[in-house]
């Protein structure tokens, strides 16, 4: 029921998924963190150095892996360089990637991160556009939507604010004006990582990854947020399934949406505050069904893939 849908057969460290149907070919492409989980040597090293991996499908179902996504390096610098948590959206005639990007492949976290905008005709070929300007030298993880007020909408995570959620809006993905703080983290509230956006049920939600389930909110605007709790922090049936869900992204189709989402399968998370061997560190997707019942965004990862068909997105 709640088996992986799919493992990365290279690095084993899938992480981080986004969907997207191909216009061209009709088929479900999801793009992925490719961390290096099959590494022993002690550190954060690992968690580096990743590329971009994906995998395409004709249905959602059924997954097959076709390899790693060349040219998003800067061309400054040489080398292995570390790409995490890439947001695709096709809007205004082209694909849009936006990237969290640092250079080389560090063995700690006191780096800086940022995130880079790449544009594509048909989600092969990437062209580097800019680095985005926001709020601090340290941010990760994009989600692009287009809202009720007609401005596509950039929330991200501040890892140098508290690990806190951050928004900036653009007329046409290339240039972004500041908004402000959309999600406050720590020592104000939880820290978190991962916002995905999207409609169901007619309310927009704004699901955030809390390291112990998915942190829910949500919004009539896209701007102002009310807290419904947590998702997905009860683990599923299958071995591979049993801990915490996380950094999802959500496909909505008619009345009913599928989270894909990744978890440590090998890691006690809560025994060891972080994975050190290469049994701990792997990680696989997964699905979950979302709906909405009596205006509650509710999840079930005990569920078995359904058919992906095309679908206005928010």
């Amino acid at each position: 029921m709640s088996k992986p849908i799919f493992v990365d057969p290279v690095l084993d460290g899938a992480a981080d998924p986004v969907v997207i149907r191909n216009r061209q070919s009709g088929q479900w492409w999801m793009f992925y963190t490719n961390r290096r989980a099959n590494m022993e040597d002690p550190g954060s090293g690992w968690i580096h150095g990743s590329p971009i991996g994906y995998a395409v499908s004709d249905d959602g179902v059924d997954w097959s892996y076709r390899g790693q996504v060349a040219g998003l390096d800067d061309p400054s610098h040489p080398g292995l360089n570390t790409h995490w948590a890439p947001e695709i959206i096709w809007g205004l005639g082209e694909y849009h990637m936006y990237l969290s990007y640092t250079r080389g492949a560090p063995d700690d976290f006191n780096v800086d991160r940022h995130i880079v905008h790449f544009t594509s005709p048909d989600l092969m070929t990437w062209t580097r556009r800019s680095v985005l300007p926001l709020h601090s030298e340290k941010v990760i993880d994009a989600c692009v939507a287009r809202c009720p007020d007609g401005l596509y909408r950039l929330w991200y995570k501040d890892e140098r604010g508290g690990s806190s959620t951050w928004s900036v809006t653009s007329t046409n993905l290339y240039y972004w004006t500041h908004e402000g703080l959309v999600l406050p983290g720590k020592p104000d509230a939880n820290p978190h990582e991962g916002p995905n956006v999207f409609e169901l049920g007619g309310k927009i939600w704004l699901v955030v990854d809390e390291w112990h389930g998915m942190g829910v909110y949500h919004s009539d605007d896209a701007k102002s947020w009310t807290r419904q709790g947590v998702i997905l922090a009860e683990p599923g049936t299958d071995p591979e399934d049993r801990c915490y869900a996380r950094h999802g992204d959500v496909v909505v189709q008619d009345g009913w949406a599928e989270m894909f989402y990744f978890t440590h399968p090998g890691w006690d998370e809560q025994a060891k505050p972080v994975p050190q061997t290469a049994g701990e560190r792997r990680t696989v997707l997964h699905i979950a069904g979302l709906e909405v019942v009596d205006g509650v965004l509710v999840a079930n990862r005990d569920v078995s893939p359904r058919v992906l068909k095309d679908w206005p997105q928010l």
